[in-house]
């Protein structure tokens, strides 16, 4: 049973009252290891939160990933108001394990990011204009700070501070119980900017792509695959793109969570980082 089979009201244009909640499940996304909603890895249109054009809404989240040899944790918050602008803020905790003893670093040496974002719905809704093609659209920009400001430039970074550009369209087909998500962002970010931004080999802007494709199985069980692509900027340590096979539950309208297994590439001079995913959602 996928979404097709759902029945709903859409908010009256001149709603009296102010309202919260009203989203589908899943409706809002998860939350990304930058902090958007969206999913795992790629920033969708979605809005944060649950709410409709009618109200606000937030969603908090707690994320691991485990490869082979590091540990990345994220934790964020995210506000929506009108289902038209979010507000959010990610964590990102990489604990390099005993690797960091390998690369000199001492074992259990932790780089740390905070990421401050900005999205804005342009036009198009992903749910409720079913009569036609057009996607919900939003732009975006998140704010990157990293910390051992001396460190990263000693690997080649550019700068320990840097700003993402994006811009994304998400379309949900209720009838056919897909998701379908491209984004192309602006970026200068090493491994999402934990390694500083720029680097000894290019330190210029660079178009990167973000997509995702899920499939609601039911209503509360979306399964699918997103890709990002990422530059490579720092002669030490080449880097690739990431991707991601994952499955995303409701247990109800606050609680949802995501379990996936991401290839995240090449990290910091180690090949073929890949290991479980997953992140727990609270949202109203």
């Amino acid at each position: 049973m996928g979404l097709a089979c759902l029945t709903f009201a859409r908010p009256a244009a001149a709603a009296p009252e102010y309202e919260w909640g009203g989203k589908l499940d899943l409706t809002r996304g998860v939350t990304s290891v930058d902090g958007a909603a969206g999913g795992g890895i790629a920033d969708w249109a979605l809005i944060a939160g649950n709410e409709t054009r009618d109200g606000v809404g937030g969603v908090g989240s707690l994320t691991t990933v485990r490869t082979h040899n590091y540990t990345l944790t994220s934790y964020g918050l995210g506000l929506g108001a009108w289902d038209r602008f979010e507000v959010s803020y990610a964590g990102q905790d990489f604990d390099t394990g005993k690797t960091g003893g390998r690369l000199g670093l001492g074992n259990g040496y932790t780089f740390h990011q905070d990421i401050f974002g900005l999205k804005a719905r342009l036009f198009g809704d992903a749910v409720y204009d079913q009569d036609h093609w057009t996607p919900q659209v939003a732009v975006g920009v998140q704010v990157k700070s990293a910390d051992h400001k001396a460190l990263l430039q000693a690997l080649g970074a550019k700068s320990a501070d840097g700003v993402d550009y994006y811009v994304t369209a998400t379309k949900i087909l209720l009838d056919r119980s897909l998701l379908l998500d491209a984004t192309l962002r602006m970026t200068r970010a090493n491994q999402w900017g934990l390694l500083g931004f720029g680097g000894d080999r290019q330190s210029g802007y660079q178009p990167q792509f973000e997509g995702s494709v899920g499939y609601l199985l039911t209503p509360k069980l979306l399964l699918g695959a997103e890709l990002r692509t990422k530059p490579d900027n720092l002669r030490f340590a080449r880097e690739t793109g990431a991707s991601d096979l994952f499955a995303a539950y409701a247990v109800n309208k606050t609680l949802s969570a995501t379990l996936a297994w991401a290839e995240l590439g090449d990290v910091a001079t180690f090949r073929r980082q890949s290991g479980l995913y997953f992140s727990l959602q609270a949202g109203f």
